[in-house]
């Protein structure tokens, strides 16, 4: 075996190496994920990323392969979502709508309405309302970033957050939440833990955190309209 193919061959090794992680990694993101998406889909997509990973990597640089792959492993996961498209940008206007109606319905039942509830309060087909849903659910395992571009997809709000005035916004916002709803966010975003992992840990419904996270993601859109 010549050096370069040998060098290739460690390399491939390494990938292999932290395959599981990679699975685990996709199943825990599968879990926050409607039933369309494959959990093969996510693995497929995170070990390629792997494998192009563990050829360009210099332990000279990083100590910790996994330390520099993990979050661009992550990523490529993020960035396969972000490809599929659910809606179309008349289709986020609706789920706008829908979610106040949830909200409110949710408010007053402690419970999520049904999606034919939904079609006959907006006089709409239930596959509609389905198709509107799931895109609401893709998108809320994304960044807090995602989920404030969500209205206006022309809008480049990454490159905005950058700027000191609206990091301070996003701050403020963020500082006016209470203790739980703050906790909410850290544990959905950052733990990356599913309605079910946070609903035992809170001893209140899925439905109750799901509204209470969506409120704050508009508390955040609002503010950045300002």
């Amino acid at each position: 075996m010549s050096y370069i193919n040998d060098v290739k061959y460690q390399k491939d090794l390494l990938a292999i190496e932290y395959l599981p992680a990679v699975k685990s990694m996709a199943f825990r993101l599968k879990e926050r994920l409607p039933s369309f998406i494959e959990y093969a889909d996510l693995v497929s997509i995170g070990t390629e990323e792997l494998v192009k990973l563990a050829r360009r990597y210099d332990e000279n640089q990083n100590d910790s392969f996994w330390g520099y792959a993990k979050k661009r492993v992550y990523g490529s996961m993020l960035d396969y979502l972000r490809s599929l498209d659910v809606m179309s940008r008349n289709g986020r206007k609706l789920v706008k709508t829908i979610d106040s109606l949830v909200s409110n319905y949710v408010a007053s039942f402690d419970e999520e309405p049904s999606n034919q509830f939904l079609a006959d309060k907006l006089d709409l087909p239930i596959d509609k309302i389905r198709e509107a849903r799931r895109a609401s659910e893709v998108y809320s395992v994304l960044p807090i970033s995602d989920n404030i571009d969500f209205e206006d997809s022309n809008a480049n709000v990454l490159e905005q957050l950058e700027t000191d005035d609206l990091i301070t916004k996003v701050t403020a916002v963020l500082d006016q939440l209470s203790d739980r709803e703050r906790l909410i966010i850290q544990l959905y975003y950052f733990e990356e833990l599913n309605l079910k992992e946070i609903s035992a840990i809170l001893n209140i419904t899925e439905s109750r955190i799901s509204q209470i996270h969506k409120a704050v993601i508009t508390k955040i859109k609002d503010e950045l309209k300002e």
